[in-house]
């Protein structure tokens, strides 16, 4: 069909198909408004269309990223439809920068599906941070916990079918239903913020979970607006800001000038020196992780992953309650 909307071919080729994420979740690009022409054109404020060259597209938009003049990323939005277990939708539900509406429970069947982490990611409590996890649970114990698991389940399952059968309100038959089970809902927003939440999400020290869908949606973005990705990538996802103690230590090693960046002859400096700097433990351990050579992460899309509406809709019906479908 003909249109007259700016589209991007590489965003038409898996636009309103499913992405597997986990076991039982998915990532869809449901629509798309605007592009890297449409940041450009923002910024500008004009039309220009077929009057630039991709150079000085190009150009444009890593300036705005580099010196962060975000509005005109606000002018390129997207929607996707997402089914993630409830306790990956409390995290992701803290960027509250977007619009959303999620299935509800009160008039709808919840779908009994639930995520069963695999054994590569069961694991133990991180020592060093109280909010992540560290080296591998004995296999004992892996096997004991899905055991528990599929047991809890069951009996959850079969408390919220039964409430269903006695015609129990739905809202309080699904009260009882574990953080695990899969919930999904529509979710907008525009490129700026989607960046934001990008940026903290697929970071290591995100839950392993939501770092498998940040790194979905990032794809998507690379296919909508690449420009604008490579730039988030280079500016903001692989950046490190250096603080002014930082920079101290830095003018005592290096010399900078336009034309080369070289190293001080003999030139070091201390631990202890660095502390008289201004910096604690923990900052210097930071900054000598900043002055590692950076990654450069992929998050092509692996196509093969790709599933029709048709079929996501079929396993979600056959997850239903089957009395009440």
């Amino acid at each position: 069909m003909d249109t007259k909307r700016a589209t991007v071919p590489a965003a038409e080729e898996i636009l309103g198909r499913y992405y597997r994420v986990l076991d039982h979740g998915f990532v869809a690009l449901v629509d798309y408004m605007g592009s890297d022409e449409a940041v450009e054109q923002a910024a500008r404020v004009s039309y220009g269309a077929g009057t630039r060259k991709v150079s000085e597209t190009r150009g444009l938009i890593r300036y705005l990223r580099r010196h962060r003049h975000t509005t005109p990323s606000e002018m390129v939005e997207f929607k996707f439809h997402c089914a993630m277990p409830m306790f990956v939708a409390r995290q992701w539900i803290r960027h509250r920068t977007a619009s959303v509406n999620e299935l509800s429970a009160r008039y709808s069947l919840m779908p009994l599906m639930f995520y069963m982490p695999k054994e590569e990611q069961f694991e133990l409590q991180s020592r060093s941070n109280k909010q992540g996890r560290e080296d591998g649970a004995p296999p004992e114990v892996y096997r004991e916990a899905v055991e528990r698991w599929e047991k809890l389940r069951a009996d959850a399952s079969g408390t919220y079918r039964w409430m269903l059968e006695e015609d129990v309100a739905r809202e309080i038959a699904r009260i009882d239903l574990p953080v695990s089970m899969y919930t999904q809902w529509y979710w907008k927003l525009d490129l700026h913020n989607l960046l934001h939440f990008l940026s903290l999400r697929v970071d290591s020290r995100a839950q392993w979970e939501i770092q498998e869908f940040a790194r979905a949606i990032a794809g998507m973005v690379k296919r909508v607006a690449p420009l604008s990705y490579e730039a988030w990538v280079d500016y903001d996802l692989e950046s490190r800001p250096l603080t002014r103690a930082e920079r101290d230590v830095l003018s005592r090693v290096i010399d900078a000038g336009d034309d080369a960046v070289s190293a001080r002859a003999g030139a070091s400096v201390t631990k202890d020196e660095m502390k008289k700097a201004g910096l604690s433990p923990r900052e210097i351990r930071e900054f000598a992780e900043k002055l590692q050579a950076p990654d450069r992460p992929d998050f092509d899309l692996d196509l093969s992953r790709m599933r029709s509406a048709e079929d996501v809709a079929a396993e979600m019906y056959q997850a239903a309650p089957g009395d009440f479908q």
